[in-house]
C-alpha cells in the first residue's frame, strides 16, 4: 500500500515541470494528483478494513492454496536487456552480501555491498592431522595411540576486477549510496523535463487536435460507459509493456497538461496502470524458490487485489469518482498559488509517511489515539465545506463560512503574500518587491490576456470540447 502511494510521486514531479504556464499547470497537476488521491483514499479505506478483517490476506491465502504453481528460474524483466549494460558500468552489488543481511547473517553486516571482484576462484586444500577427540561429523581413524582426522582449508583467488565506476573507490557504502542517490535524482529530473519539453513541442496545432479527438471520443450510445473500462485495459497493457506505472503515468501527465487527454480519460488510464504494474511483481514471485514461492506470490496478489478493490470503490459509480473532483480542486489551488505544489510534495510524500511511521513504531495504541481524531477532524471539515457550497441553510450561521477563524487558517492569500515577498517573486506583488520597471506593465498585459482566455481556463475540465477558435485564442495570448 505504501509502495502504491510512493510510486505516484514521479508524475507529480512531472506536473511541477509545467509550472511555467498557469493553465497547463492547472491541468497537469490535476492529472498527476488524481493518481495520488486514488491511492490515498484506497489506503484510507482498505488499510483499516484489512487490519480489522484480514480480507486481503484471507483471499490471497485461499487462492495460493487452490493452485499448484511450479517455481521457475529467473524473473522475467523486459527492460533488463536495455538497462543492465548501463547500470553495470555504474555500480554492481554483491548479491551474496544482500542475501546474508536478509537472512540475518551477522558476518554479512560487516561486508561491503559494492562488488569489487567479478571473477573469483575458490580453492580447497586437504591434509591429515592428529586431534585429541574426533570432531562431530568428521572422518576419523586411529593409528597407534593417536587419533587422526582429515582437515581442509579454503581460500578465494581473485582473478578479475569488475568494471564499474566505484570499483577502485575507497569510500564507505553510505557515501557511495548518497552519491548514487543524488546522481539518480539529477538524471530523473532531467529526463522528466525532457519528456515534458518533447511532448509539448511534438503535440501542438493540428496534431494535438487529432489526438485529442481520438483519445477523448466515447463509444456511441448506449455503450458510452464501456469507454472508461477499455481505457483501464489500455493503461494496464501499456504499463505491462514498460513494466513501470511511474513511466506510463509520467508520460500521460504532460498530455493532460497541454489538453490532449482530458482528466476524465486520464483517470481510468491511471487506474489501469495501477493494475498493470502488479503483473511484474506476480511474474517475479512465480520465479521465486520453492520455499519462498507461496509467501512472495501471496504478497504480489495482495498488491493486485488492493488495486482491484480500489477501482471497485472509486470508479464504477460516477458519484464515487471522488479523486477526480479532489484533483480538480487541488489543480485550481496550485495554479493560483504555485508554491503550494512544493508544499504538497513535502507534506504528502515526506512528513505524513514519516509521522505515520513514527507513530506505528510507538505502538498501535498511539497510532489509533492520534490518527483517528485527526482523520475524523479532516472528514468533518470536508463535510462542512461541501455543505457550505451546496446547502448552507442546514448549517448554523457561524459555520456558513470560515470567516470566524483567523484569515491564515482559511485562506492561502496571507501565506502567498508572505512567500512571494520573502522570495522576491516577480509576480502579483512584483511592483512592491522587485521594483522592476516592466513588472507593472506585464501585470496589466496579464489582466488583458486573462479576460480573453478565461474560457480557455475553464476548459481544463474537458479540454476535448475546446474548439479551433479557442486554440487560436490561446496561441494569440501566448504570443502576447
Amino acid at each position: 500500500m505504501g509502495a502504491n502511494i510512493g510510486t505516484s510521486v514521479t508524475n507529480t514531479i512531472v506536473a511541477v515541470m509545467q509550472a511555467g504556464d498557469r493553465n497547463e499547470f492547472r491541468r497537469a497537476f490535476a492529472g498527476a494528483t488524481v493518481h495520488d488521491f486514488f491511492n490515498w483514499l484506497s489506503v484510507l479505506i482498505l488499510l483499516p478494513l484489512e487490519a480489522a478483517t484480514g480480507v486481503l490476506y484471507k483471499l490471497t491465502h485461499l487462492i495460493i492454496k487452490s493452485f499448484n504453481i511450479q517455481t521457475g528460474e529467473d524473473a522475467p524483466d523486459l527492460l533488463k536487456v536495455v538497462t543492465d549494460p548501463l547500470t553495470r558500468s555504474i555500480i554492481q552489488l554483491d548479491k551474496s552480501v544482500i542475501t546474508g543481511i536478509a537472512t540475518g547473517d551477522l558476518e554479512a553486516r560487516n561486508k561491503s555491498l559494492v562488488k569489487r571482484w567479478c571473477k573469483t576462484k575458490t580453492n580447497m586444500t586437504f591434509w591429515n592431522a592428529t586431534v585429541e577427540s574426533c570432531p562431530a561429523g568428521a572422518v576419523c581413524w586411529v593409528e597407534g595411540n593417536q587419533t587422526w582426522t582429515e582437515m581442509n582449508t579454503t581460500w578465494t583467488e581473485y582473478l578479475e576486477k569488475c568494471k564499474h565506476i566505484f570499483v577502485n573507490v575507497d569510500l564507505p557504502d553510505l557515501a557511495i549510496g548518497l552519491i548514487l542517490l543524488a546522481l539518480s535524482l539529477l538524471i530523473l529530473c532531467t529526463c522528466l523535463i525532457l519528456i515534458v519539453k518533447l511532448l509539448n513541442s511534438m503535440l501542438k496545432g493540428q496534431v494535438a487536435l487529432v489526438i485529442k479527438k481520438v483519445l477523448n471520443t466515447d463509444f456511441p450510445f448506449p455503450f458510452g460507459w464501456v469507454t472508461g473500462y477499455i481505457a483501464i485495459v489500455v493503461g494496464a497493457g501499456m504499463t505491462f509493456i514498460v513494466q513501470s506505472s511511474s513511466v506510463f503515468t509520467s508520460a500521460i501527465t504532460p498530455l493532460v497538461g497541454i489538453g490532449v487527454i482530458s482528466l476524465e480519460r486520464a483517470y481510468p488510464l491511471t487506474l489501469g496502470s495501477n493494475i498493470g504494474t502488479t503483473t511484474t511483481a506476480i511474474l517475479a514471485a512465480m520465479a521465486s524458490p520453492g520455499e519462498t514461492l507461496a509467501n512472495s506470490l501471496q504478497i504480489a496478489l495482495c498488491h493486485f487485489f488492493f488495486n482491484i478493490m480500489g477501482i471497485i470503490l472509486w470508479y464504477p459509480i460516477p458519484f464515487m469518482r471522488v479523486p477526480i473532483r479532489l484533483a480538480k480542486g487541488l489543480g485550481n489551488k496550485t495554479a493560483k498559488y504555485r508554491w503550494f505544489a512544493a508544499v504538497y510534495l513535502f507534506l504528502c510524500f515526506f512528513v505524513l509517511p514519516l509521522a505515520v511511521f513514527g507513530m506505528s513504531i510507538a505502538g498501535w495504541q498511539v497510532l489509533v489515539s492520534i490518527g483517528v481524531p485527526i482523520v475524523t477532524f479532516i472528514i468533518i471539515v470536508i463535510i462542512i465545506n461541501v455543505m457550505q457550497s451546496r446547502c448552507p441553510r442546514f448549517l448554523p450561521k457561524f459555520l456558513r463560512n470560515w470567516d470566524f477563524l483567523p484569515r491564515p487558517l482559511h485562506s492561502m492569500a496571507p501565506w502567498d503574500k508572505m512567500l512571494t515577498s520573502s522570495m522576491l517573486f516577480c509576480g502579483r506583488y512584483c511592483c512592491c518587491c522587485c521594483k522592476c520597471s516592466n513588472c507593472c506593465r506585464k501585470d496589466e498585459e496579464t489582466e488583458k490576456i486573462s479576460k480573453t482566455s478565461r474560457k480557455s481556463l475553464e476548459m481544463y475540465d474537458n479540454p476535448a470540447m475546446s474548439t479551433d477558435k479557442d486554440t487560436a485564442e490561446n496561441v494569440r495570448a501566448t504570443q502576447l
